[in-house]
Parts: C-alpha cells; sequence; structure tokens
C-alpha cells in the first residue's frame, strides 16, 4: 500500500484515529468522505430554510394590531423580507470570493468547522430576536449579514474535497447523486422549522442553528481534506487523470515490476492556490457562472418565497393551507431537486456534454413553471406533481453546474493538476451565481405586490437567459460529436471546459 505511517502523516482527523480499524483503504475513505460532506452540506442548507418557513408569521396577509412581528408586519413587511434576503444573499455571494481563495491557502478540515459553527451562532441569534423581544430591523440585518459571510465557507469547501478525492470519471453521476444533500438539508430544515414552530418563531431558527453547529463538530472529527492527509497519492497522480485506478491501490502504473509509488506529503496546508483572475481565465469559468447567475435566481427564489406563495396566494382545490402545512408541502420541490441533480449528472456523463445538459434542463424549466403556476391550483395532486417536475428541471442544472462542472473546472489541464485552484474556481461560478440568488428573491418581494404571474414571468427570462448563456459552448460540443472541428474563425476557447475533460483517457 501507498501509505504513511501515522505518525509521518500528522493529517489524520481525531475521530478517525478512534474509529478506524488497522488500516483503511482508499475506497473506505472515500465513502467517509462523500457522507462526512453530505451531512455537512445539508446542514448548510438546512439552516437557510427557517427565513422561507416564518414569513407568513413575520407577516401575515390580513394585518391586525396584534398579527405578525415588527418590523415586518407593517405595509412594506414583504419588502422588509426581501431585504433580509438580499442581505444574506449578498455577503454570502462577496464572502464566496473570499472565502474560495481562503480554502485553497488553509486547512480545509478547521475552515469548514469554523465556518458552521459561526453560521450556528449567527441563525441562532436571529432566532433569538423573538425571546429578546427585539424589534429592530437593523438587528436582524445583521445577524443575516454575518451568518452569510460564515456560510460563504461551505460549498468551496465541500467541493474542493470532493474534487481531491475522486477523479473525473463518472464524476457527473457522483456528484449528482452527492449533491442530493442541497435538497435534504432543504427538506430537513423546512421540516424542522415547521415542527417548532407552534411553540414561537424563534425555534425555528435557534433548533437548525444548533444542528449546524454539531455539524461543524463532526466535521472537525472525521473529515480528512485530501488523500495525502492520511497518507495517500494524489487521486490526480500530478495530472493524469488516467492513473486513477491505480491509485485507489495505492499502486502506480508503470512503476516497474509493481512497485509502490511513494506517497507524496502535499496535505491540507502544504500546497499553493491559484488567484481569482488566473482562476477565471480557465476555459468555460466565465459562461458556467453566468449561466449560474440565471439560474440561482430562479432556484433561490422557490427556495425563500415558496412557502409564502403557497399560503398567500392560491386555493388549493379550493382550500387555502396552513403555514405549517405549507412549509411541508414545499419541501417536495426540493426532492424534485434530488432527482434532478442525478438525472442531469447521469445524463452529462453519457453525452459527455456538461453545456447542453445543463441548458436543455434550463430550457424545460420554462413549461415546467407555467404550467405550474397555472394549474397547480386544481387539486394538490396536480400542485404537487407540478412542483415535483418544476424542482427536477430548475435544480437539476444548478446542481450539475456548482458540482461536476465546478469541480471539471477545478481540475483542468491547464492547471497541470493543480487541484489547490478548486476551491477558488468553485467560489468564483458559485459566488457569480449567488448574486442572482440574491437578486432573485429581493425583486421576489417587490413584484408580488404587483401579482405573481410577473414573477413567475421574471423566472421563465432568468431560464431562458440562463440556457442562452452557454450557446457556444454548446455549439462547440455538437461540432466535437460530430466530429467536425470549428473553423478557427469560429473556435471556442471555453470547448474544453466540456469536452475530453470530463472522462479520463
Amino acid at each position: 500500500m501507498s501509505r504513511h505511517c501515522d505518525c509521518c502523516c500528522g493529517g489524520i482527523p481525531p475521530g478517525l484515529l478512534l474509529i478506524r480499524g488497522k488500516q483503511w483503504n482508499l475506497q473506505t475513505y472515500r465513502y467517509m468522505v462523500l457522507l462526512t460532506t453530505f451531512i455537512a452540506y445539508a446542514c448548510y442548507h438546512a439552516s437557510r430554510k427557517p427565513t422561507g418557513i416564518v414569513k407568513s408569521v413575520l407577516c401575515p396577509e390580513h394585518k391586525g394590531t396584534n398579527q405578525g412581528w415588527s418590523p415586518f408586519n407593517g405595509h412594506d413587511g414583504t419588502s422588509k423580507l426581501g431585504e433580509i434576503d438580499v442581505a444574506f444573499l449578498a455577503c454570502y455571494s462577496m464572502g464566496m470570493y473570499v472565502a474560495g481563495h481562503l480554502g485553497d491557502s488553509l486547512d480545509l478540515r478547521l475552515f469548514l468547522t469554523t465556518g458552521m459553527v459561526g453560521s450556528g451562532i449567527f441563525v441562532s441569534l436571529f432566532g433569538m430576536g423573538y425571546f429578546w423581544n427585539m424589534h429592530s430591523f437593523l438587528f436582524y440585518l445583521s445577524m443575516q449579514m454575518i451568518a452569510g459571510m460564515f456560510q460563504a465557507t461551505g460549498w468551496p469547501s465541500v467541493v474542493a474535497v470532493i474534487g481531491n478525492w475522486f477523479g473525473k470519471r463518472k464524476r457527473g453521476l457522483i456528484m449528482g447523486v452527492w449533491n442530493a444533500h442541497t435538497s435534504v438539508g432543504n427538506i430537513s430544515g423546512s421540516l424542522l422549522a415547521a415542527s417548532v414552530l407552534e411553540y414561537g418563531w424563534g425555534w425555528s431558527f435557534v433548533v437548525p442553528g444548533v444542528v449546524i453547529v454539531l455539524g461543524g463538530v463532526l466535521v472537525y472529527l472525521f473529515l480528512a481534506p485530501y488523500p495525502e492527509d492520511v497518507g495517500f497519492s494524489c487521486v490526480h497522480g500530478g495530472g493524469g487523470g488516467g492513473d486513477e485506478e491505480a491509485q485507489v491501490n495505492g499502486v502506480k502504473k508503470g512503476g516497474g515490476g509493481g512497485g509502490v509509488a511513494p506517497p507524496t506529503r502535499e496535505g491540507s496546508v502544504n500546497r499553493k492556490s491559484v488567484g481569482l483572475v488566473e482562476a477565471c481565465m480557465i476555459p468555460g469559468v466565465i459562461p458556467f457562472a453566468l449561466c449560474l447567475f440565471f439560474a440561482k435566481l430562479v432556484a433561490y427564489t422557490f427556495l425563500y418565497w415558496l412557502p409564502f406563495y403557497l399560503t398567500q396566494t392560491a386555493e388549493i382545490g379550493g382550500k387555502y393551507i396552513s403555514v405549517k402545512s405549507a412549509g411541508n408541502l414545499s419541501a417536495l420541490f426540493d426532492v424534485g431537486g434530488i432527482f434532478g441533480g442525478i438525472l442531469a449528472g447521469y445524463v452529462s456523463d453519457k453525452l459527455n456534454a456538461r453545456a447542453i445538459t445543463a441548458a436543455s434542463f434550463m430550457y424545460a424549466a420554462i413549461p415546467s413553471m407555467l404550467l405550474y403556476r397555472h394549474y397547480g391550483s386544481v387539486s394538490m395532486n396536480a400542485n404537487i406533481g407540478l412542483m415535483m417536475v418544476s424542482g427536477l428541471f430548475v435544480n437539476g442544472p444548478y446542481a450539475l453546474i456548482t458540482t461536476a462542472v465546478s469541480a471539471d473546472l477545478g481540475t483542468h489541464s491547464s492547471l497541470k493538476g493543480d487541484s489547490r485552484a478548486l476551491a477558488t474556481v468553485t467560489a468564483i461560478i458559485d459566488g457569480t451565481g449567488s448574486v442572482g440568488a440574491a437578486l432573485g428573491p429581493l425583486l421576489t418581494g417587490f413584484i408580488s405586490s404587483r401579482g405573481w404571474d410577473e414573477v413567475f414571468m421574471m423566472l421563465v427570462l432568468g431560464a431562458f437567459i440562463a440556457g442562452l448563456l452557454l450557446s457556444r459552448l454548446i455549439i462547440a460540443e455538437i461540432a466535437e460529436r460530430s466530429g467536425k472541428p470549428l473553423s478557427s474563425g469560429q473556435q471556442n476557447p471555453e470547448a474544453t471546459a466540456s469536452q475530453p475533460l470530463l472522462e479520463e483517457r
């Protein structure tokens, strides 16, 4: 086996030292990394759901003296709730660029732990405003802004860890299944926040806040960010892709008589990271980042406003539903999202075409959202079915771009196998997307006062532009698959983002 002894490694998390047997193979560590990062990011998303769940409590439809919660129960309540959302997401998106670079420079395990504990504290403090009888808009705005900065640590870190442990073969499917943590987190966060809402809306924040702190402790104890931290060679093999299977067994090909490859100790703190400008120059980063801007605008509008929409705008089968029921029902959008992420990853692997897959899903989201708007109120079954279909097409490309595409580009051949670009590239793509995620809920807060048809038209336009932004990459993928390369005048330098990168040769 290509391994160091524990004393030479120095990077084994304390929890793994306690639970593992005499020795684990690389495959076992991979399962542990998948599980730990899955739980970690599910906790992040669970802690973002309470705001959407409590909107109808803070700002009820029929505002009275004793209804709602000041400062959100006035005539401008929905606008203020929109400002709260955008404050969180703006700080999240800005913090993402810094967090990505730091994630490539610092110990990912400690960095992720700090982010989770900080997130939990400030999410809980928002809820404590209920128990402290706080009615200052500035207090709630500040708590969301600080929570947003801490939340920015999560996504670049977990994608970087997965990219470090897994090569490009079947990455779309693996990360599509793994990305279910987003929907699992949204679902569990919705159910958790709704279940304690009757005891006071503050509990809907405090309980998820405690959960993410416990998740941070789990990461500290059990996450090994790099294979080298536990004595294995890098799965990228210094830029090869083709040596991954050999690395799984700890043996390098061509070593002469099946010799053992000496592992290099380049763990979590011993590599150089690339700069933001250098990462932006990687072919494909900019178009996918701009596409994600509009994809997340659509996805996060549903994330933050769907429970509110269900309670206050439409009768479903002739009946209005309660706040708690709306929170539970909205979770089905994310159930559709789970299947969407898996399907998008599988299709993109089979076609070897990330851009075509992402754009196709975005275009398919347009009729599905329009159908949900116009026929979702016919019956509960119609609402559930159309909601899940919308979730599948909306979250599918969002999941694909933030996982497999980001990991592909973060280990692009132009980097010569240096996976220290993973967190930075992920941060650029998802940070740009998060600007759209901030804009969507903010615009919804204002546009919804004019009617929800306008909101859905905004979502349709966003989905259309998202697909359109990938047109050049789509043309390049079609040309590559048909064996007719583009002429020099038409050559798209970004085509490599979605071509042979995606499978190890």
